[in-house]
């Protein structure tokens, strides 16, 4: 996909999938296993979920290379086997979207490093981090590349900038931040959405941390201060803990569909959800804007 297609498809409100770590556990992934390496050996999980999307409405859905990066890899001792990971997992969801009767892109997905910037992580580093990772996910075959759930502004124009010296790939970027637009390392969801588009991200946005209900005035408020699309894959309301330690969502598909609407009417061009939502949340905002 190149940037001007990316710009084309993103005239009309574009519908990503839902979260995917939520789904694996509720599938039978253990709580502190490497995502990736789980993933690999359970194709069926991840393929069945993904149709799923696909099948409620999803025009574009995240290969699950999330924690792919060398760093986060290395914490579980899988660093050599870098690139077998992450084209292996992007070729289980290119395998689903090229079966889709309608047309479906495979964005990559990347993340944080989740070392503190300016401490046990530099620009420098990450810049090299992400540029390893996004060239063999490029070759691997995806659209475009999405940079989310990100906690700091610098290490996600790391990205940005990695990203460009790799490939023409479009880039979507989303922080994820508190109900204020604060985000956890330090500055706000505005200040990052300016940045990030002078960097030349393609779309910017929030995902993660809240519901869509809390981000109202944080889309508008991107909107009124970017050019570029603006995204908003918010979790399904905010958890509480249950007795065995899980998360519990309590927001149901209709009423975040509901609330998702008025992400849009605040200027939100490209949503979908994190934590929390399943095929079902999608299907619930694909009726809602008309699909």
């Amino acid at each position: 996909m190149t940037k001007q297609e990316f710009q084309e498809l993103a005239q009309n409100i574009v519908l990503l999938d839902g979260a995917t770590g939520s789904n694996l556990m509720a599938a039978g992934m253990p709580k502190g296993v490497c995502t990736e390496e789980w993933v690999l050996a359970h194709k069926d999980v991840i393929q069945n979920l993904q149709r799923a999307y696909i099948e409620a409405g999803s025009n574009i859905i995240y290969a699950p290379t999330f924690g792919g990066n060398r760093v986060s890899l290395t914490m579980h001792g899988l660093q050599d086997r870098m690139e077998e990971i992450n084209r292996t997992l992007v070729s289980y969801s290119r395998e689903v979207a090229d079966a889709a009767d309608h047309k479906v892109y495979v964005a990559a997905d990347i993340t944080t490093s989740g070392k503190m910037m300016a401490g046990e992580m530099t620009y420098e580093a990450a810049f090299e981090m992400y540029q390893e990772q996004i060239g063999i996910l490029k070759d691997s075959g995806v659209d475009l590349i999405v940079a989310e759930t990100m906690i700091n502004i610098e290490e996600t124009l790391a990205a940005v900038d990695a990203a460009s010296t790799v490939c023409e790939l479009p880039i979507m970027c989303t922080m994820t931040v508190d109900a204020d637009g604060s985000i956890f390392s330090g500055g706000n969801a505005i200040e990052a959405a300016v940045s990030l588009e002078a960097a030349g991200a393609d779309a910017v946005g929030v995902n993660c941390s809240v519901g869509p209900d809390q981000l109202v005035s944080v889309i508008r408020n991107i909107k009124e201060n970017v050019s570029i699309p603006v995204i908003a894959k918010p979790n399904a309301g905010m958890p509480f803990i249950d007795d065995n330690g899980n998360a519990v969502y309590s927001m149901k598909a209709p009423d975040f569909a509901r609330h998702v609407k008025a992400l849009i009417d605040a200027g939100a061009g490209i949503v979908g959800g994190c934590c929390g939502t399943t095929p079902e949340y999608i299907r619930e905002v694909a009726k809602m804007i008309g699909r």
